[in-house]
């Protein structure tokens, strides 16, 4: 099997739909605060030495990358992003938090407004003829085009504006100036998610963190009443269009689960160990498409490389089969051994294919 083909656009939508993909798509990530973190050259080599994971990757001459850096994760540079939110990080690469709130208090909320969603996805700017081009361009090359909301975009977002005490007391008190917030917030993904579905993906992703270690940041109910009416409505506006719609969260997402696939959601990215693969299977096997994301707290920085084998080879024996609905996603991050690095790039190339 080549690496191309794991990564067409052609088995990724096998997969996604049940179609009897050749192979297990696989995505690994490198965070940008590795390149600073690790040795370059032997990052560099096991890129190289990994064919399916990295096609066609060649080292640059100069045998040194040099990485962007996002404007929220940039050290010692706060960034204040069109909501008004001030991030700060304490290591470049590394995404930071929101320190400052802009309507910690009710009381500016009168003189607040929303960013212009024909120049900003809400935390960066976006040149949309660019965008457009670069999808042409993609779908002209028969890559699989993806795009979407910016991670955090609705709960996420009424929570770095409000700060999230505040947030789950105003839910809890049913405040009128919540709804028109929420409202503002939502005109403003729906606007920006009708730009990305004039350009024609093939995906639309809606990365949101709602999960904690255990249990979610918001009750269930309070889920249903004041996010999934905003989720409802964007997702409504991808399917409807025959756009397959994607969303990631980490943490414990068990107990909203069923309101997400009910709310639109087709591709659920979500973490393995602490849903728990027996859930995760039961749940979802052979219903709804599985992208599934690898442990980053406990087996890859802790475990052996035989245990980060074993992990990956129960995953896709409980997960996988030959008819689909299973995609595996790793993002590496500063602190995990190389030899555990490496032995999960083995791995997730061993067990690709079924």
């Amino acid at each position: 099997m080549t690496a191309c083909a794991m990564q067409s656009r052609e088995n990724k939508l096998r997969a996604i739909r049940f179609e009897r993909p050749d192979i297990i798509p696989m995505h690994f990530g490198i965070n940008a605060a590795c390149w600073h973190h690790y040795e370059q050259a032997a990052l560099l080599d096991l890129m190289e030495s990994h064919d399916l994971l990295f096609p066609g990757f060649k080292r640059p001459e100069s045998g040194v990358i040099v990485p962007y850096f996002g404007a929220n994760a940039r050290a010692s540079e706060p960034y204040t992003d069109p909501w008004g939110c001030i991030w700060h990080t304490a290591d470049d690469g590394i995404t930071g938090t929101v320190h400052m709130n802009p309507l910690a208090s009710w009381d500016r909320f009168d003189d607040y407004h929303s960013p212009d969603p024909a120049k900003t996805d809400g935390t960066y700017p976006i040149d949309w003829e660019k965008t457009g081009a670069y999808v042409k361009q993609g779908r002209a090359e028969g890559r699989f085009i993806a795009g979407g909301l910016p991670h955090g975009h609705t709960f996420l977002r009424l929570q770095d504006i409000r700060g999230y005490t505040n947030l789950i007391m105003d839910m809890a008190d049913e405040d009128a100036r919540l709804m028109k917030l929420i409202d503002m917030v939502s005109d403003f993904n729906t606007e920006y998610i009708r730009r990305w579905i004039d350009i024609s993906p093939d995906m639309l992703s809606f990365p949101e963190d709602l999960g904690m270690q255990v249990g979610p940041m918001l009750s269930p109910d309070m889920f249903r009443k004041f996010i999934k009416p905003a989720y409802q409505r964007m997702m409504n506006m991808a399917r409807d269009k025959g756009i397959i719609v994607h969303m990631h969260s980490d943490g414990d997402i068990r107990s909203l689960a069923d309101d997400l696939v009910e709310g639109g959601v087709e591709v659920i990215n979500l973490q393995d160990l602490v849903n728990g693969i027996d859930w995760i299977a039961e749940r979802f096997a052979g219903r709804v498409c599985v992208d599934l994301d690898i442990d980053r707290q406990k087996i890859t920085p802790y475990g052996s490389p035989a245990d980060i084998d074993a992990l990956i080879r129960e995953e896709v024996m409980r997960l996988g089969t030959k008819e689909g609905g299973l995609m595996i996603i790793y993002g590496l991050y500063p602190g995990v051994p190389l030899e555990n690095v490496k032995a999960l790039m083995d791995a997730m190339e061993r067990y690709a294919v079924l």
